[in-house]
């Protein structure tokens, strides 16, 4: 993981624990913990967490709690069970991670509205790239941002939205090009809330198993001067993971 990080030239990353690996968070606490402070983590916490394991995540590095709400990965949790989870890790100054697909945010807005820390959404919600980026669907998702400041976004994972694929699949220069005008809409509208990443090692992904280097190339198509760049990879990602840091600069 870490050769990869620097081979990308990357000098800090986050670690999320996959949904394929349910709520035992060793591996990724144990990679927190190898990582000479420069990875930090978002968990995924059950109702019976105590607060001894909360606080020893902590230490390690683990800045936030994953809820995941794609129907097809996982069994429906309480919803005042995640809320007294959200409450709990609120505490830490954690925030929630939240998964979903576009079409299932009108049933979820009370709900993510009602939840108590920051929230970083993943994959754009993942939204259907190929219906209008203008659409109702994803304007949707754009007023939730525009709505409650404390929603940031990750712009990642074109690999799992695209339908036109990369290159050698499409043919063309520019890898994900159906996904591009939905990125640079966050990016150029919410330039102070979004992320970056590269989701690997890609789990659950069935159709092809991208390039990270790619992924890396597909940057300044959607943060399209420095300035959009540096909040995208530097001062967005310290003032959420390392904002004791990103205050002192």
């Amino acid at each position: 993981m870490y050769a990869l990080r620097d081979h990308l030239g990357f000098a800090r990353n986050v670690v999320v624990q996959a949904t394929c690996h349910g709520a035992d968070n060793r591996a990724m606490v144990d990679a927190l913990l190898d990582s000479g402070g420069r990875a930090r983590g978002a968990a995924t916490v059950r109702r019976g967490v105590s607060d001894v394991e909360l606080n020893a995540m902590h230490a390690a590095g683990v800045r936030g709690a994953r809820f995941n709400f794609v129907k097809r990965l996982v069994d429906f949790t309480p919803k005042e069970e995640l809320i007294e989870i959200a409450g709990r890790i609120g505490k830490l100054g954690w925030h929630v991670v939240i998964y979903f697909e576009a079409v299932d945010l009108p049933e979820l807005w009370d709900f993510f509205t009602s939840l108590p820390t920051a929230i970083v959404v993943d994959h754009m919600g993942r939204p259907d790239v190929s219906k209008p980026v203008d659409g109702p669907e994803f304007e949707l998702f754009v007023k939730f941002m525009r709505d409650h400041a404390n929603v940031w976004s990750k712009v990642s994972c074109p690999e799992r939205l695209s339908q036109s694929g990369p290159p050698a699949l499409n043919g063309e220069q520019n890898a994900y090009r159906d996904v591009i005008p939905f990125v640079r809409r966050m990016v150029d509208t919410f330039p102070d809330r979004v992320l970056c990443g590269t989701d690997w090692p890609h789990p659950n992904l069935k159709n092809h198993m991208p390039d990270d280097g790619l992924l890396v190339d597909f940057i300044p198509h959607i943060a399209t001067t420095p300035v959009l760049q540096r909040k995208l990879l530097i001062d967005n990602p310290m003032r959420l993971y390392w904002p004791e840091e990103a205050a002192g600069r």
